[in-house]
């Protein structure tokens, strides 16, 4: 069973704990068992973790960024090692989890630059004689609660930023991939970092909310579907934290007619199907404006049923298994309610769903319209609904009309359409004749409406912010 590390010690919990299975997705088998921690692990961690701020959040900046910088190191030399292990517990393609791994270290590498990310500023003689001055300093105990697509990248998204600031901090990982959580937590203790600046307690729901209510925890970071998402903002808000909560996606790729297919249909695809659509950035919605969909469908229906399905480790394999039995069959059970509500069904990858594991392979689904589930709810699975659209402010329409507003593109040679699109789209992230708009560590990751419950986005500079509070000095001699 995976342990829990408290302070300088992995330690299992107490002996009525239950547990999980953790399983390989692309065979079915059990690798691991994950415990189900509770309260009283909670507060375990919670009191190393308070017990090291103080001297941690002391120690000079130049020496926390020099433990950081050997941590980096250790990730770049166990960088194929952290890939292959969120292959065997995730089930995505080796070069998914290597993308995954190498935006993770983005992050580690932002951190680093901590000397000029935590400055502050000075403006003398405010007032006669009078200097005033702006601090940094760390907020306390933070928490970090990863979703299961990404065991090792948004991890990183989070306690970097938070302990190097001076901050100590709690690790929840997913209790279906907690095994990146744990490596990464190994070589954090390698690198020198003191035993409890990072703790990790594993656990679900129940770990989650012991969380959420403990008062030694001032800062709580959260990453999974908009309902939980929402609960987590709700409940730390009340208990008195700051909260980042992100939330689910339905993201719409448009398509105008003078868009390239060379360059729209390949990148729909790897919108669409890469991570085997298990990812808050899929492309799920592409709408066709006017002539666009007589160009697209037949390209992308061939290049779809080409993608080679099966396990993330075997080479050629462009799409892996799901995570579980169930969330196959839930993503299948979407795929059958669309045809019934009146999609037409264009490739149909429930035909993996024979083979040993948890497949599910590329489905697309033609003329869906918001009113269908399809076209309106997350699915979290390799489905591209194709929509239609007469005009590009019909496709904007389309897009604004969800509940969500993570990302979403345009393909298009039209500057102007560009500009328009940019403008008036209801989304945090926006691309233009790219197929994911995935903000580089130094710039947020900038959910909008049910996306993201909270005020400062997760990594750049709003992660900076959020990891520290501000105290104001004025001084008169």
């Amino acid at each position: 069973m995976i342990r829990n590390l408290i302070g300088s010690e992995w330690r299992l919990p107490a002996q009525d704990a239950r547990s999980l299975p953790v399983y390989n997705p692309a065979t079915a088998e059990v690798i691991e068992h994950v415990p189900l921690s509770d309260a009283r692990e909670v507060d375990a961690a919670v009191r190393a973790a308070a017990e090291t701020f103080g001297a941690w959040s002391r120690t000079a900046v130049m020496d926390r960024v020099r433990l950081m910088f050997r941590f980096k190191a250790l990730l770049e030399d166990h960088f194929e090692e952290l890939a292959a292990l969120v292959t065997r517990h995730h089930g995505k393609t080796l070069d998914e989890a290597r993308g995954e791994v190498r935006r993770g270290i983005e992050v580690v590498d932002f951190a680093c630059g901590a000397p000029t990310l935590l400055q502050g500023r000075t403006l003398r003689d405010v007032s006669g004689g009078v200097d005033q001055d702006l601090y940094r300093y760390p907020v306390g105990v933070c928490a970090g609660i990863p979703p299961f697509n990404f065991p090792v990248m948004i991890p990183l998204w989070m306690f970097p930023l938070a302990v190097v600031a001076g901050n100590t901090f709690i690790l929840k990982p997913s209790d279906r991939t907690p095994l990146g959580g744990a490596r990464l937590a190994e070589l954090f203790l390698e690198a020198g970092f003191p035993p409890g600046v990072l703790n990790v307690i594993h656990g679900a729901a129940g770990t989650v909310d012991a969380l959420l209510e403990h008062p030694g925890i001032s800062a709580i970071s959260f990453v999974g579907s908009a309902p939980v998402a929402q609960h987590v903002y709700t409940e730390a808000a009340a208990h008195g934290k700051r909260v980042q909560a992100l939330g689910g996606a339905k993201n719409h790729i448009v398509v105008m007619p003078d868009a390239d297919p060379a360059v729209a249909v390949p990148a729909i695809l790897n919108s669409a199907f890469g991570n085997a659509g298990e990812r808050c950035l899929s492309g799920s919605v592409a709408v066709a404006v006017g002539s666009a969909a007589d160009v697209l469908l037949d390209p992308l229906r061939d290049a779809a049923t080409k993608l080679v399905v099966g396990p993330g480790d075997q080479e050629g394999v462009q799409v892996g298994p799901l995570i579980r039995a169930e969330h196959r069959d839930r993503v299948a059970a979407y795929v059958a309610t669309g045809v019934a509500e009146g999609a037409e069904l264009v490739v149909d990858g429930r035909r993996e769903m024979s083979r040993r594991g948890f497949f599910l392979g590329p489905t697309i689904l033609d003329r869906v319209t918001s009113q269908m589930s399809v076209g309106r709810e997350e699915i979290f699975g390799p489905v591209l609904s194709i929509a239609r659209a007469a005009t590009l402010d019909d496709a904007i329409a389309q897009a604004n009309a969800s509940a969500l507003g993570n990302m979403a593109t345009i393909f298009t040679q039209s500057g102007r359409a560009g500009r328009e699109f940019r403008e008036r789209v209801e989304a945090g992230m926006a691309g233009i004749n790219v197929p994911i708009a995935q903000p580089f560590a130094f710039f947020p990751f900038s959910g909008w409406k049910g996306s993201f419950f909270g005020d400062l986005h997760v990594h750049g500079m709003d992660g900076v912010e959020f990891y520290t509070r501000k105290k104001v000095v004025v001084t008169r001699w």
